[in-house]
């Protein structure tokens, strides 16, 4: 039996940038942790915005909200509160509004699926979100909403018109990234620092410090 939806639906898909750095600087344990912790802190978001995991896979999570307003102010929370942390990891989420097809607890369609290549198209610290996901959130007028133009999703006919939410970044908070693993650090939490091409970098742990000293070039494209 077909279950197909008329109305709108706003799928919301969040995922860790670095993941697979801080998996080969800290291990198969640490990495899993660190998952762990970012989907409970999104699971403790939920209620507040009438939202409902959908599923999580590894480091992401997919999150369906009703109402496009709830889900954008979701996004910002997530990547404003969990990825400004001390030791957390960037925040890429994506999201998109339209039709979709639910079966069972899991939700299927070009709706899940647009929300998903947006999201891998995020910077870490960044909320993409489509012109359908705009158009029907009303988000309030302090919010800096960036329009980045259209762009081709793979496997996806057409191109999408994109927005980029501006929000709350480790930076802003303060927080240096540790180069190695990716690591948000706060400078006073440091484990230990470097000095490098005339800037001062910011370790989670002395083991991270002493693989960029092995191999300075190939990390330092990683500090920002």
């Amino acid at each position: 039996m077909t279950n197909a939806q008329d109305t709108q639906h706003t799928f919301v898909l969040a995922d860790l940038a670095g993941f697979t750095a801080l998996t080969a600087a800290h291990g198969d344990d640490a990495a899993a942790d660190v998952a762990a912790a970012f989907v409970a802190g999104v699971r403790e978001m939920l209620d507040d915005h009438e939202a409902r995991e959908v599923k999580t896979m590894g480091d992401a999570v997919l999150v369906h909200v009703s109402d496009a307003h709830r889900a954008l102010c979701l996004a910002e929370c997530a990547v404003g509160e969990l990825g400004t942390r001390h030791g957390a990891l960037g925040i890429r989420v994506g999201l998109h509004t339209g039709p979709a097809v639910r079966r069972g607890d899991d939700w299927f369609g070009m709706t899940v699926n647009i929300a998903a290549r947006v999201a891998a198209l995020a910077e870490p610290d960044e909320v993409l979100l489509t012109e359908d996901t705009l158009l029907t959130s009303a988000p309030p007028p302090q919010w800096r909403i960036d329009r980045l133009g259209w762009r081709p999703l793979r496997n996806v006919p057409d191109p999408v018109l994109l927005h980029a939410l501006r929000v709350r970044t480790s930076h802003d908070a303060g927080l240096a990234l540790d180069p190695v693993c990716r690591m948000a650090v706060h400078p006073d939490a440091a484990a230990t620092t470097l000095r490098h091409a005339d800037r001062t970098l910011h370790f989670c742990s002395t083991h991270c410090a002493t693989v960029f000293a092995r191999n300075p070039r190939h990390y330092a494209g990683h500090v920002p």
